[in-house]
C-alpha cells in the first residue's frame, strides 16, 4: 500500500503510527491548524498556526488566518509546525554494518556484491526512512555506483517510489583510487564504479561534464583521500568548469591542506572539515563557502563498533568530538555558514537511516549552537546551498508545502527535531502519528 496520499485529490488518508480517516473533497483547499510554527527568517516561534495549501504549494501562513468554508481542515493541537528538514549530506544507496569492519571493507562488499539496480532499491528504502523522521529533502553526495542516485531522484519524482526531493551529484570526482584502500590491480577496476578519477585540469573539466551529462545536479570532489591531494589547479579546473554550467561544486575535505585548496578554489561547500586552521575558516567567510559538519555525539560511535569499543577507543572519539566542536564554534563565530549535512550510510541498530541522521543536529547543540541555528542549518541554510532557496526551507505563500510539525519548541529545545509527529511533502501526507507525549 503506498503511503504517500494526496490530500487535496483523494478522500482517505493512509497514516504511519496511529490511523486516520479523513474525508476530503476533490479540489478543496487544505488547512493546517496547529499550536504555533517557526518562523525561521525571523528566528521566532510564533503562537497558533494556519496554513493553508493548495495542491501542492502553500498559499498562506499566519497566525490567524481565516480558514475557508469547505476546506479540509487538519487539526495538529499541541504540535509546533516547521518546514521539512533538509540533509545537505547523504548516501542513500549504501547502508554499511558495523560488524563489518570501517568503510574500506563494506565499500568493497557493496560495489562488488550489489548490482545498480539493487543498490537503488536499497536507496529506495532508506529514503522512506528519511521521509517519514522529517528529513523531505536530500542532497546525495556520490557512492551510488553508475548513477543510481539519478535512477531514484527519477523515481521518487515520478511517484513510483517514497522519498524525499533529491539532488544528486553522480559519481565523486577523486584523485587515483578514490576512497577505496590498498587494491590488487586487478580489482582496481572497481573504482571507476564509484568514482571518476582526475589527474591533471583537463581530466578535471572532463570529469564535471560527464557528471553534468549523467544528471548530476552539483559536483561532488574528494579533494583528498590520504596521502593522495588534488592540486590547487585540479581544484580550480572542476570549480570553474562546474560554475560555468551552473553546477555548485560540494567538497569532501579533511586536515589543513585540502580544505585550504577548497577554499582557494572557490568550493561551494567544505563537507566534513573536522579540522579548519583560522585562515581557512576566514576565506570560507569572505567568500560565502558553507560549512558542512557531519559530526555526531560520542555515543553514536559506540554504536557502530564491534566488539564494544575499548576506553582507549572510546578516548579517542572523544578528542575527535572535542576538536569538532572547537572548529565548529570558531567557524560560526567567523560568520560561516552551517548547513545539515548527516554523511549518513551506516545501518545504526534500534534506528531507521532518518532517526540516525537526525543525531547530527543533537551534536549540533551538544557543541554549543542555539536552536535558531540549528534550525536554520537544516533548512533555510540547507536549502540556500542547494539553490532551493524559492521552493522549500521555510513556510512561506508560493513554496512547497514541505511542512512537518514536533512535539515541543526546536528553537527551545533542538531535541523536539527527533520527535516529528506528522510529515507532509509538496501537500501531500506522508506521516501522521500520535500527537504529544
Amino acid at each position: 500500500m503506498r503511503l504517500v496520499v494526496n490530500v487535496a485529490a483523494v478522500g482517505v488518508v493512509a497514516c504511519l503510527g496511529s490511523v486516520l480517516a479523513q474525508t476530503v473533497q476533490p479540489g478543496v483547499v487544505v488547512a493546517i491548524r496547529a499550536s504555533g510554527y517557526v518562523d525561521v527568517k525571523a528566528g521566532v516561534t510564533r503562537p497558533r498556526a494556519v496554513i493553508l495549501i493548495d495542491g501542492s504549494r502553500i498559499t498562506s501562513v499566519g497566525s490567524d488566518t481565516a480558514i475557508p468554508s469547505g476546506a479540509n481542515v487538519v487539526d495538529l493541537d499541541g504540535l509546533t509546525l516547521l518546514p521539512g528538514l533538509i540533509d545537505v549530506h547523504t548516501h542513500l544507496l549504501e547502508n554499511y554494518e558495523g560488524r563489518i569492519g570501517g568503510d574500506e571493507p563494506n565499500m568493497l562488499l557493496t560495489v562488488a556484491q550489489m548490482s545498480a539496480a539493487k543498490r537503488a532499491l536499497l536507496g529506495a528504502s532508506k529514503g522512506r526512512e528519511d521521509l517519514l523522521a522529517g528529513i523531505t529533502a536530500v542532497r546525495d553526495l556520490g557512492n551510488s555506483g553508475y548513477n543510481g542516485d539519478v535512477a531514484l531522484r527519477e523515481a521518487i519524482e515520478a511517484g513510483w517510489v517514497v522519498g524525499p526531493r533529491m539532488q544528486v551529484s553522480t559519481r565523486a570526482l577523486s584523485a587515483t583510487g578514490g576512497q577505496f584502500g590498498g587494491l590488487t590491480r586487478e580489482a582496481q577496476e572497481l573504482v571507476a564504479q564509484e568514482y571518476a578519477v582526475v589527474n591533471g585540469p583537463d581530466d578535471a573539466r572532463r570529469a564535471v561534464r560527464q557528471a553534468m551529462y549523467d544528471g548530476a545536479g552539483v559536483i561532488k570532489v574528494i579533494v583528498n583521500t590520504n596521502p593522495r591531494v588534488l592540486s590547487l589547479q585540479e581544484m580550480q579546473a572542476i570549480v570553474g568548469e562546474a560554475h560555468g554550467q551552473g553546477r555548485p561544486v560540494a567538497a569532501h575535505a579533511i586536515g589543513d591542506a585540502a580544505t585550504r585548496i577548497a577554499a582557494e578554489a572557490g568550493v561551494d561547500s567544505i563537507e566534513h572539515g573536522y579540522t579548519l586552521p583560522d585562515d581557512v575558516i576566514g576565506v570560507m567567510a569572505k567568500k560565502g563557502i558553507f560549512l558542512v559538519p557531519t559530526d555526531y555525539p560520542a555515543e553514536f560511535y559506540d554504536l557502530l563498533t564491534f566488539p564494544p569499543p575499548t576506553e582507549t577507543q572510546r578516548q579517542s572519539t572523544a578528542a575527535l568530538v572535542a576538536r569538532s566542536r572547537d572548529r565548529l564554534l570558531r567557524a560560526v563565530k567567523a560568520g560561516v555558514r552551517i548547513a545539515f549535512g548527516s554523511d549518513e550510510y551506516y545501518d545504526v541498530p534500534g534506528r531507521s537511516r532518518g532517526e540516525a541522521s537526525l543525531l547530527v543536529l543533537r551534536a549540533y547543540a551538544d557543541d554549543g549552537l542555539s536552536g535558531v541555528e540549528i534550525v536554520r542549518a537544516a533548512t533555510t541554510n540547507a536549502a540556500e546551498l542547494l539553490g532551493w532557496g524559492r521552493r522549500i526551507g521555510s513556510l512561506e505563500a508560493g513554496l512547497f508545502a514541505d511542512i512537518i510539525a514536533v512535539d515541543g519548541d526546536p528553537l527551545k529545545d533542538p531535541r523536539a527535531l527527533e520527535r516529528v509527529r506528522f510529515v507532509m511533502k509538496g501537500g501531500e501526507i506522508v506521516r501522521r502519528a500520535a500527537g504529544p507525549k
